[in-house]
């Protein structure tokens, strides 16, 4: 009698498989990609950036520029050390003004240059967000403490510039004095300034801005912001405004140090730190509600009736795959011996016993031709070729008992 052919089964996906599979990673690789061509094509139409005074944005400073201008400064821009210190030490009478946008993107030789071109100019250095980077060594008399929020302040001091502009918005870093110093520290938040003086030789001086807010478009026009830009950077004929960049030359100079990991996080912007920390707190805790829904198994009926001979297939496949004959062979003749049993009148607790199984067969086909103890008790075959024998042999020994 002749095996019924079975159909092969195909176990790659399908199209419509692969697309379902992957349309949420696409669908999120989209939305970056849209989004970044977005922000790019927005970024795109400024051609400077914050506290730039060529800038038109709302972060960048050319109304303060051109206030100043209009006033009788001369501003320049510089966006290298060299250009900064050559600028400032063109000043005359009673000096410049140099406004550090970002002293904390200078290296420790940058900043040690910077004040070694201004400690006796004459002039006034205004430091714009100055941080534990840069007041070490432009304002070693000074320390920082935890930023604070930029609000409208009071001046709470005697300083001339700050009475005159009366409130304003300030905050962001705060500044550590020595109570006992010539300092003049105003517009305080929580006890400690946002905005600081500090005297130096002759009519030099360094000031302190713990934020750059009163110097964008956007803020100029609020409070007395514009007022306070202008006197502390009005103060002299001419004002050079230094964009420190990490393209400049000087940078390149400075010998690393043992901080080196350090001085590299300094340079991100601290808005991406904190997106960081916050995508990774967000899928710790992805994971851990994707691994709450791998709960213990339980039954559940299926939505679809499966064939018996689907789920023959698919393990005789698993089978194959794993080159487990041996697994395979007895499965096939333990599923023999238990249907043989019953037929033979042996209980079903003794179906698996050659003891019991065998005399009864025996009994059952006296003339048989198959040897019943190699069929139902043999060993392993040793290829496929010998596996699909033994299931053929089988199937005739259980047809034979059968029909006796």
């Amino acid at each position: 009698m002749s095996r019924p052919a079975t159909s092969a089964t195909s176990t790659a996906a399908t199209p419509a498989q692969l697309w379902t599979r992957a349309r949420g990673a696409a669908l999120v690789i989209a939305l970056v990609l849209i989004g970044g061509i977005a922000l790019a094509t927005v970024r795109s139409t400024d051609s400077h950036g914050a506290l730039d005074p060529r800038s038109a944005d709302p972060k960048g400073s050319r109304a303060v520029a051109e206030l100043l201008r209009s006033h009788g400064v001369t501003v320049t821009l510089a966006t290298t050390l060299d250009e900064a210190a050559s600028a400032t030490g063109s000043g005359s009478g009673s000096g410049s003004t140099l406004l550090v946008a970002t002293p904390d993107l200078l290296t420790h030789t940058q900043q040690s240059a910077l004040l070694g071109a201004t400690r006796n100019s004459g002039g006034r250095t205004v430091l714009v967000g100055a941080g534990r980077s840069s007041l070490p060594i432009l304002a070693p008399a000074v320390t920082s403490a935890t930023s604070i929020p930029v609000e409208n302040r009071t001046p709470d001091c005697t300083l001339t510039a700050a009475t005159r502009a009366g409130s304003a918005e300030l905050g962001g870093e705060r500044y550590v004095t020595d109570p006992a110093g010539p300092a003049d520290t105003c517009y305080p938040a929580d006890g400690l300034p946002t905005l600081v003086r500090l005297p130096g030789p002759g009519t030099t001086d360094t000031v302190l801005i713990g934020s750059p807010d009163i110097l964008h478009n956007d803020r100029l026009d609020q409070q007395g912001n514009a007022s306070l830009a202008l006197q502390l950077l009005g103060s002299r004929p001419h004002l050079v405004w230094y964009l420190p960049s990490l393209t400049d030359a000087s940078a390149t100079a400075d010998t690393p140090d043992d901080d080196t990991t350090g001085n590299f996080l300094a340079l991100i912007p601290s808005g991406w730190l904190w997106g960081t920390l916050q995508l990774a707190i967000a899928a710790v805790l992805a994971a851990i509600w994707r691994a709450r829904r791998l709960g213990p198994l339980v039954t559940e009926r299926l939505p679809v009736a499966l064939r018996a001979s689907e789920a023959t297939e698919g393990r005789a496949r698993l089978y194959r795959k794993a080159n487990a004959r041996d697994r395979a062979a007895s499965v096939l003749r333990g599923a023999t011996r238990t249907r043989l049993a019953p037929l033979l009148g042996v209980p079903a607790q003794a179906a698996h016993s050659s003891d019991h199984l065998l005399p009864a067969l025996s009994a059952r086909l006296p003339e048989t031709t198959a040897d019943p103890r190699t069929l139902l008790f043999g060993p392993a075959p040793a290829d496929d070729t010998a596996l699909i024998r033994l299931a053929d042999q089988l199937d005739a020994l259980e047809r034979e008992v059968r029909t006796s």
